[in-house]
């Protein structure tokens, strides 16, 4: 008896490991959870979820919020069940680098039931093969991570109109790069921020019209801001740029006013290229 059970779970194993091996995943090797009509589930995801597929009429879901996924039984279609002998369908939850399935089945034993399950990385398949982009959440992370540290280099400095940009501090870790930048309002007058704008521009411009400029879009910013008085930090990572020694990267700070005040800080690629590494 022991014998078989050896070989049976031997069998099992291969025929999962093969199943991967072939990039494909079978129903019945799907996390198996349990609802029913009164009690809603709740996917709670590690990222932000970017698509739900629900493959039935059996059930109802929706994403209250980014992260959250909550669906339950349609009593219509479980009011004939008797038990929990039947599965209502397969739910496919992906999130910004992984995709996570799982087989639902009625029950009306609250024993079985359960409210929330965090979709852990032992469900959960990658999207994309090779280089994987972060996620916000590790972009946070890191972002988080780099605001604690009170340590300041003053890649470069410009003072207009009573306020001073600095840029901090620059950090890579892999194809992101996070730049640090801090402004000081020396004035009285609060500062109404209209836009933070990046860009990588010619160092010297002769004429206006053969300015080149190419605006490149933060791909995480710490935090969300509309004005500040006398200080405002935050964190911003961008995907990997390059660009000649004949252009700079330009920050431009601007104020939500007809005449509102505008201040520039220009880093240079070698900054970039000696950032320190996370």
């Amino acid at each position: 008896m022991k014998l078989r059970i050896i070989i049976l779970l031997i069998l099992s194993i291969s025929f999962s490991a093969l199943a991967q091996q072939n990039g494909t995943l079978l129903k019945s090797q799907l996390p198996k959870v349990y609802i029913d009509e009164d009690i809603s589930l709740h996917f709670l995801s590690p990222e932000p979820i970017q698509y739900v597929d629900i493959s039935t009429n059996n059930m109802l879901g929706d994403i209250p919020l980014e992260n959250v996924f909550r669906i339950k039984a349609v009593r219509d279609s479980v009011s004939n069940l008797n038990g929990y002998n039947k599965s209502l369908g397969v739910v496919t939850i992906i999130g910004q680098k992984f995709i996570a399935q799982y087989d639902l089945w009625y029950a009306h034993d609250e024993r079985q039931l359960k409210t929330q399950i965090e979709i852990l990385p032992i469900n959960t398949s990658p999207l994309e093969v090779g280089e994987i982009p972060m996620s916000d959440q590790e972009l946070r992370y890191f972002s988080t991570e780099i605001f604690k540290d009170k340590k300041k280099d003053k890649i470069t400095q410009t003072t207009e109109y009573g306020v001073t940009g600095q840029v901090n501090n620059i950090y890579t870790i892999d194809d992101y790069i996070f730049l640090d930048i801090s402004f000081k309002n020396k004035t009285n007058l609060k500062f109404d921020l209209d836009q933070l704008r990046f860009k990588i521009e010619d160092k010297r411009i002769l004429k206006a019209t053969n300015v080149q400029s190419i605006e490149i879009k933060p791909e995480y910013q710490l935090f969300s801001t509309e004005s500040f008085d006398k200080k405002y930090r935050n964190i911003y990572a961008f995907k990997k740029v390059t660009f000649p020694n004949s252009k700079v990267f330009t920050i431009e700070l601007t104020e939500s006013q007809i005449s509102g005040r505008v201040l520039k800080l220009q880093v240079k690629y070698s900054d970039l290229l000696n950032a320190d590494t996370l």
